[in-house]
């Protein structure tokens, strides 16, 4: 399949969420993105932000062609969502590729749902973190960046997938600064597809989750905000603290701090954090929580 056969097996993808979800402050209520046909029956491949907690979820094709879709899951760990069309969206499934195998410097395509699409080039791949709990070990970046990144298809030349649009962020070179996207690549896909769609999460314990959105500067881990009810702020931790510390070991960056959190232990685990507040040190056990716990479950269209 060339990447323009490809193109027209990216959809439009648009969802509604009630305004009692955990995640509709942060998220809204509307949620507008792609998705990516993966198997002939209508399964479609996207970034999960735009199907979490969903009550509605619709597919476009190109030629205008509306079809219901059912949210079937959201894998926190690689950010993936998955849906199933409840009508013939009459598309055929694209080929995943191999990101593995993509270099800097490559040229690929990065489509959305719309049928339009930019040239894009590897410009890095490297470690991410991101300030609500999530870190990828390699990330594609690409650049010129797609002003329509959420779930848009990243397309090798020869047409086959190599990952999905999740964020639009900045580099600097030297005294230039461009957009770029964040790619969540397609090899993390197939070790986890199967359990997502048979049961809707992977089979495994859940990682531990503090409700707490932070980020790295100078190396220390400061608290941004957290999350209303959620673990984080239910045991104290509160904008402005800096995470120095995660049981006895000391943290050094975000990553780090994301590491130490997810090997203390499943979901529910209790977690001792030393803080810095106002200049002064204290101590926060936190019991940690499954973050699909707070969040509407899909219901059948």
């Amino acid at each position: 399949m060339t990447f323009e056969k490809t193109l027209q097996s990216v959809v439009a993808v648009r969802s509604s969420v009630p305004d009692d979800a955990f995640t509709a402050g942060t998220l809204g209520n509307q949620r507008e993105g792609s998705g990516i046909v993966i198997r002939d029956n209508g399964l479609v491949l996207t970034i999960g932000y735009l199907i979490t907690e969903a009550e509605e979820v619709w597919l476009t094709r190109h030629d205008g062609k509306v079809v219901p879709a059912h949210p079937l899951s959201y894998d926190q760990e690689t950010g993936f969502g998955l849906v199933q069309a409840l009508g013939a969206l009459d598309l055929p499934a694209v080929e995943l590729g191999k990101a593995s195998a993509v270099q800097v410097g490559d040229e690929a395509i990065l489509a959305d749902g719309r049928g339009d699409f930019v040239e894009t080039t590897i410009v890095a791949r490297q470690e991410f973190a991101g300030y609500w709990e999530y870190l990828l070990e390699d990330a594609i970046f690409t650049s010129p960046a797609h002003q329509s990144w959420g779930g848009a298809a990243l397309i090798g030349l020869d047409g086959s997938l190599l990952g999905v649009g999740s964020l639009r962020l900045q580099m600097a070179r030297g005294e230039e600064v461009s957009d770029i996207n964040m790619i969540v690549p397609i090899d993390l896909l197939p070790p986890i597809l199967d359990d997502l769609v048979s049961r809707g999460r992977v089979n495994k314990p859940a990682r531990p989750w503090l409700g707490a959105f932070s980020a790295e500067s100078n190396g220390e881990v400061i608290v941004m905000s957290v999350s209303e009810g959620g673990p984080a702020a239910r045991a104290g931790l509160k904008q402005g603290d800096i995470i120095s510390d995660v049981r006895d070991g000391e943290v050094e960056g975000l990553s780090d701090f994301y590491r130490k959190l997810w090997a203390s232990g499943p979901a529910g685990a209790e977690v001792p954090m030393r803080v810095v507040r106002d200049g002064r040190e204290t101590w926060l056990r936190i019991k940690t929580a499954d973050r699909d716990s707070f969040l509407k479950k899909p219901q059948l269209q």
